[in-house]
């Protein structure tokens, strides 16, 4: 019987590099978006979904319990990129940036416990960033919400795992996809005392996303996850540099790994 997946986010980049391998391979994939009437060309169904909104979050995981009858795997991939020194974000958008990429997934989980624990099986892999393992300069929010996420993944596990649901975290490195567009940018302001070193440091962000990864290999890490009986609590998806500097962190001291950010940021 094949597989039931949800992935949040699915009408672009990563979710829908991800829904269309699966699709392919014979996953039933649900997608979803905000607006899906505006999504012409998806190769499998999106249902209407904002991960803002608990109502919409209960509304699409029960429509697609009933039109499969189950649900086996979730994949928590909406998300959204801030850049900016943390003076000058609005707290408004530090807000809506943790809305998204933390409490958006934690109510898609507790949307879809209660189906996993009844059918004693399910399978949450939530979609973190390398960048979540540091604090980054000018990206201190989005390392914070997935941080957080990745941290909220470690608990969570523990406390399903008697019920035969299994929860894992992802972490990709940069990909080529359309992220940057719909990140929120601090503008740079001419006079600020960031205006240089931010505005520097955003062209070099823009220029590694560009020249990223094809999100072919994201799709394929997740399908070889979904294989294994056990997953693992941490993966990461990227090129070795990104995923070394992981390890770095762990063995160097602070300081040293917080000057080696600094002399690649050029701060």
């Amino acid at each position: 019987m094949s597989k039931v997946v949800l992935i949040t986010g699915g009408s672009s980049g990563l979710g829908e590099s991800i829904g269309e391998f699966l699709h392919n391979k014979g996953f039933i994939v649900y997608g979803t978006s905000r607006n899906p009437e505006r999504i012409l060309n998806s190769v499998f169904p999106l249902v209407a979904l904002d991960v803002r909104d608990t109502a919409s979050i209960k509304a699409a995981v029960a429509k697609i319990i009933s039109i499969s009858g189950r649900l086996d795997i979730v994949i928590n991939n909406a998300g959204v990129g801030i850049t900016g020194p943390l003076e000058e974000i609005p707290s408004v958008e530090i807000k809506n940036n943790f809305e998204i990429n933390l409490f958006g997934p934690i109510e898609v989980m507790k949307a879809a416990l209660p189906q996993m624990r009844s059918q004693n099986a399910g399978l949450i892999i939530n979609i973190t960033s390398i960048a979540g393992y540091m604090g980054l300069p000018y990206r201190g929010v989005y390392s914070a919400s997935k941080g957080a996420l990745e941290l909220i993944t470690e608990a969570i596990r523990m406390e399903v795992k008697s019920f035969g649901v299994h929860i894992t975290n992802v972490a990709p490195g940069d990909f080529a996809t359309n992220i940057a567009a719909g990140r929120y940018h601090a503008p740079v302001i001419a006079g600020s005392a960031y205006e240089i070193p931010y505005g520097n440091t955003l062209k070099m962000m823009d220029e590694h996303v560009d020249s990223g990864s094809n999100p072919n290999e994201m799709a394929e890490a997740i399908y070889r996850i979904i294989q294994y009986k056990e997953p693992k609590v941490h993966y990461k998806v990227g090129v070795f540099m990104q995923k070394f500097s992981i390890v770095l962190k762990r063995i160097l001291p602070d300081k040293v790994y917080e000057k080696m950010l600094m002399n690649h940021y050029k701060l």
